[in-house]
């Protein structure tokens, strides 16, 4: 049997799906110096245009970006590492500031809790997540501050984000195994 894939969302119908996320993280900003980090892979150029929408409704705010690898399943979903992975930068200097982590999907939740461990080392201000689809079938402890789409959907059902540079399109689609 083959997979069923259905596309949900195209470029366009995503293009105000970020500008709300931004509108989203804008209400939270307070003057606190404030980091978009962006899980790697396609987390991190969803961080991007967070930030460069971000930037558009909030001139002027004091707003970096960084990155940080987190890595449990492979683009297959094939479990890669029974305890989720982190890569940090060394300097990344987050105490005291306002931290927005942004993935492209919150499904279960080991990947940003692995994340808010690190970064509860790090002596931040805040710490945020944001995510453009949220699945809300949590095994973890954490949930999104900023949510672009919130789909339920079969466990078995995938949610797949197509961002560029990874893929050619930005596209939110439906992958449905063996349909």
């Amino acid at each position: 049997m083959s997979d069923d894939r259905f596309r949900l969302y195209n470029a366009e119908q995503l293009a105000p799906v970020i500008d709300d996320m931004a509108r989203q993280a804008a209400n939270l900003l307070d003057g606190t110096p404030t980091v978009i980090l962006g899980m790697l892979r396609r987390g991190a150029p969803l961080a991007d245009r967070l930030y460069a929408s971000l930037q558009e409704h909030v001139p002027g705010a004091d707003i970096r970006r960084l990155d940080v690898l987190v890595k449990r399943y492979a683009d297959t979903l094939e479990l890669l590492h029974p305890d989720t992975r982190l890569d940090a930068p060394v300097d990344a200097h987050l105490v005291g500031s306002r931290v927005i982590v942004v993935d492209d999907v919150l499904y279960q939740g080991y990947s940003l809790m692995r994340v808010f461990e690190w970064l509860a080392g790090q002596r931040p201000a805040a710490v945020h997540a944001a995510v453009l689809v949220d699945r809300q079938r949590y095994r973890m402890p954490v949930r999104a501050d900023i949510v672009g789409l919130t789909m339920k959907i079969a466990p078995t059902d995938v949610i797949e984000c197509n961002v560029p540079p990874y893929e050619s399109d930005f596209a939110v689609d439906l992958l449905r195994p063996g349909g």
